[in-house]
């Protein structure tokens, strides 16, 4: 009787998952009539299942034990597939349409660390100073390691208004950094704009949502207007954009191609491959592009500058992006919970992948800080001569003046963001060429 109690668990365990394996029999079949039931391996989890229930140091609870596996079981297959308990799969769903509470950092997995892909503009994790690249290994005093992305997420989405040390590994430091954020509701402006000079445009885009695209429509719309109702070109800015919504990247790349394949995506089953392609309309009218992308621009960002640069729309500048070209399809389940599941790789025009690989720029620009910006010096010039002759220009005043206010906003842009400074010169280029052609 004695060795009847001892074995009831297993053998309570062992009916409950030959019920699943009836059910999950059922379900394969409908799927592939040639997939067979790992027997065996199931074995094994019935008896580390009952060892954990009978000889742990500490009574753990079915649900916890069963949601680890789950957790553990979607974490071996890629840092992106993951479980989303129901507070976490609703977190999401509030992310993607632009509010969020937390540091404002998109992050994934690398050896066993949560890495930044990209901070997320104006949100505190970017006030910071938490940068692309860098590695967390430390949520207050708790180390990261052998902790699930989900739970990661979980502890660093606290309650607004509390604060949370990362220590923080970074190639360009020697030692380990702390940066103590305090956590906020994290409100994503999905785009940015301003006029560069006259008749060029800047539009940033910090993050791809449901309403980027009619976002996009008015920022460019407000440019024209600002600029004489006609623009000659548009930098536009994806740099440390980690991504978001898939249809919100193709819709920004439709709003700048007339035609032509945007993005495809390739699977395992029929229903998770897909070919985007572009309607006939372009809101700057041809107008020569200039993408800035560097190591924090990925997923959503990539797919637009590869959009763009396999129809030769754009002209990618910057650094090598982050490389991530698979798609996460969100599968809800019946407990309000849902799967973030790899489900395809998306490719560009031309066919390339982009996953671990990233989009090379046709231009590479290195990150540069400009200290000073200086005027040549020890060369003379006619202007410097006893006795020069004037311009014999009336208007010479005015445009000096003129001059000197452009100078200044040049002197400013190169020192404030030099990458959108060498993006807008470019764009002049383009637009000098193309006037002496015509």
């Amino acid at each position: 009787m004695r060795s009847l109690f001892r074995y009831l668990p297993t053998l309570l365990v062992g009916a409950v998952l030959g019920s699943l394996i009836a059910l999950a029999g059922s379900v394969f079949a409908d799927r592939n009539q040639t997939t067979t039931i790992p027997f065996e391996e199931l074995r094994t989890f019935t008896e580390v299942f009952h060892r954990i229930k009978t000889d742990y140091v500490e009574e753990v609870d079915d649900k916890t034990l069963l949601e680890n596996a789950i957790a553990g079981m979607l974490s071996g297959l890629d840092p992106h597939s993951n479980y989303l308990t129901p507070d976490v799969f609703k977190e999401i769903q509030i992310g993607t349409t632009g509010e969020f509470g937390g540091l404002g950092i998109e992050v994934g997995m690398e050896d066993g660390f949560i890495k930044v892909i990209a901070p997320i503009d104006d949100t505190p994790a970017q006030r910071a100073g938490i940068e692309a690249g860098d590695l967390i290994i430390r949520l207050d005093d708790t180390p990261v390691k052998g902790m699930t992305l989900t739970d990661a997420v979980k502890i660093m989405r606290g309650k607004p208004g509390t604060g949370i040390k990362l220590t923080i590994v970074r190639d360009t430091e020697e030692k380990p950094i702390h940066i103590t954020i305090v956590r906020d509701i994290i409100k994503v402006k999905s785009v940015k704009s301003r006029t560069l000079a006259p008749g060029y445009g800047y539009v940033r885009i910090t993050h791809f949502q449901t309403q980027t695209v009619r976002d996009l429509e008015k920022a460019i719309n407000a440019l024209k207007k600002e600029n004489k109702g006609h623009l000659n070109g548009l930098v536009l800015d994806l740099r440390n954009n980690p991504g978001g919504v898939l249809n919100g990247a193709v819709e920004v790349s439709d709003s700048f191609l007339p035609k032509g394949l945007i993005v495809y995506t390739e699977g395992r089953v029929d229903d998770s491959s897909f070919k985007f392609k572009a309607h006939p309309r372009d809101l700057i009218n041809g107008a020569p592009m200039v993408v800035l992308v560097n190591g924090g621009s990925a997923s959503a960002s990539e797919i637009v500058a590869g959009a763009l640069q396999d129809h030769k729309r754009a002209i990618i500048m910057g650094t090598k992006t982050f490389g991530k070209g698979s798609v996460q399809t969100i599968l809800p389940m019946n407990n309000d919970a849902a799967l973030k599941l790899t489900t395809a790789r998306y490719y560009t025009p031309s066919g390339r992948s982009i996953q671990a690989e990233g989009i090379e720029p046709d231009i590479l620009l290195n990150k540069v800080e400009i200290a000073s910006v200086e005027q040549e010096e020890g060369y003379l010039k006619e202007s410097d001569l006893t006795g020069h002759l004037e311009n014999g220009n009336s208007e010479k005043s005015s445009k000096s003046k003129k001059k000197d206010a452009a100078d200044d906003a040049k002197e400013q842009l190169i020192k404030k963001d030099y990458a959108v400074y060498e993006a807008l010169n470019l764009l002049k280029g383009l637009n000098i060429i193309k006037t002496q052609r015509n």
